[in-house]
């Protein structure tokens, strides 16, 4: 498949971000740049909490309607609901759930509900290998091969660091067409990391290591079986022993099956009649329930997502999540500073585009620099924000996918990029810059 469900991040960040950035910078605000090497230490960290500059949004109520507003534009433009929090740490949260009329007679939306976040889940997964870097368990710049031998093409010299940050040249294995009955919910099969690994090791490597980046599920296959591999526990066992139960995180888990443990989003696809024409034909059948021209697709199995996409939680939960991790309270400095130097993730703007580094993406824009990730599974779009200092957060869930991955909805993406625009400014203090709220206006 061209683009994977859940890998949609690199793409997506076109869609979404990059957007949402060109959309600050038009205004007139300058951006940041980076060092133009392929290896790109951190933006500075500024101090907790920031003052708001001047010009900050007048009144809380007045930037909650104005979140709320666009929150209803996005339902209105096709999207089943949204779940939107921000926190600019000066506060309570602002909460928003808003959701279609046939949405709400199948399940009231609610911003406590759980959510499958997709690709989020990899920011999890590198804090937890972090977390053994700095027990002396492993290295970053250890081979693959030492810990799974035979297991990964160029294992050699691909090291666990290439994995976490996408520059090991691996074919994601998203991309392979016995998948695409798991993607669809038609195959029930409970995939493992092993075998996903090996759905994605059987094609020929990208290019070689270390010289480029590109997004690759494969990469955090290969993450879960070496967490297992060192440790001797799964990487469910490992992320609810050494972050959500530390964080008191009631309703973050790795989903293993279709199974939910608390109250949950329904996410949908629209059924074959009323897929967008954008959407592959391959796609455009989905297995589930149907009702209004729509597919309730949240009791499939998202196992195939693994440890690259198969975390379920909430807004709050992902934001306390965020807070601890860039405060330091999950990781020692050495390994937080690691896990913020960057890569490029766009040949074209090495300098000012966007970064990834391990398990996390970042882009200085107007508003501030975010660190974030987004994920994509059926059902299931996710993207979770934070300053540097992780005093700011800020979550935007949206309960479905194809749309958004085959860019196949204009309508439905441009209220999506009014709506992140807001979110992120709003997150920092500060107001949309006025090219931005005009866009957002129309």
């Amino acid at each position: 498949m061209s683009r994977d469900v859940f890998s949609s991040d690199r793409a997506r960040w076109s869609r979404r971000l990059r957007p949402v950035w060109a959309v600050l910078t038009v205004s007139g605000l300058a951006l940041g740049s980076a060092t133009p090497a392929l290896a790109r230490p951190a933006p500075a960290v500024p101090a907790a909490r920031d003052a708001v500059v001047a010009g900050a949004p007048a009144d809380r109520a007045g930037v909650e309607a104005r979140l709320t507003r666009l929150a209803r534009r996005l339902v209105a433009a096709g999207a089943p609901g949204v779940i939107v929090r921000v926190d600019d740490g000066r506060g309570r949260p602002i909460e928003i759930a808003e959701q279609a009329p046939w949405a709400a007679r199948d399940h009231r939306l609610d911003v406590g509900d759980e959510f499958r976040m997709g690709s989020n889940t990899k920011t999890m997964m590198a804090t937890l290998v972090l977390q053994l870097v700095a027990e002396g368990r492993l290295g970053l710049d250890d081979p693959v091969e030492r810990w799974l031998p035979g297991s990964v093409p160029n294992g050699g010299a691909i090291t666990v660091r290439m994995l976490l940050n996408h520059t090991s040249g691996l074919f994601d294995y998203t991309g392979d067409s016995a998948l695409r009955p798991a993607i669809l919910g038609t195959d029930r099969h409970r995939w493992t990391s092993a075998e996903l690994l090996a759905l994605g090791t059987k094609h020929e490597p990208l290019f070689p290591p270390g010289t480029k980046w590109s997004y690759s599920n494969t990469n955090y296959a290969a993450v879960g079986a070496l967490l297992e591999q060192v440790t001797g526990v799964s990487p469910a066992d490992l992320l609810r022993d050494r972050i959500a139960r530390p964080l008191g995180l009631r309703h973050t888990y790795l989903a293993t099956d279709g199974g939910w443990r608390g109250r949950y989003v329904r996410g949908y696809e629209p059924d074959a009649a009323h897929m967008p024409p954008g959407v592959p034909a391959e796609f455009r059948t989905v297995a589930g329930v149907h009702h209004d021209g729509q597919v309730d697709v949240s009791g499939n199995d998202p196992s195939w997502g693994g440890s690259a996409g198969a975390v379920v939680s909430t807004a709050a939960d992902w934001s306390r999540f965020y807070t601890a991790l860039m405060s330091g309270r999950l990781l020692p400095a050495a390994q937080l500073a690691q896990l913020r130097t960057t890569v490029p993730m766009d040949p074209e703007n090495p300098v000012d585009g966007p970064g990834y580094g391990l398990g996390v993406e970042t882009v200085t824009t107007p508003c501030g620099t975010i660190w974030a990730h987004e994920g994509g599974i059926t059902g299931y779009s996710s993207a979770n924000y934070t300053d540097g200092t992780g005093g700011r957060t800020a979550t935007v869930l949206v309960p479905t996918e194809f749309r958004y991955e085959f860019e196949a909805d204009p309508k439905l993406a441009e209220a999506d990029r009014a709506l992140q625009t807001a979110v992120i400014c709003t997150m920092f203090g500060k107001p949309v810059p006025t090219t931005a709220a005009t866009a957002q206006s129309g």
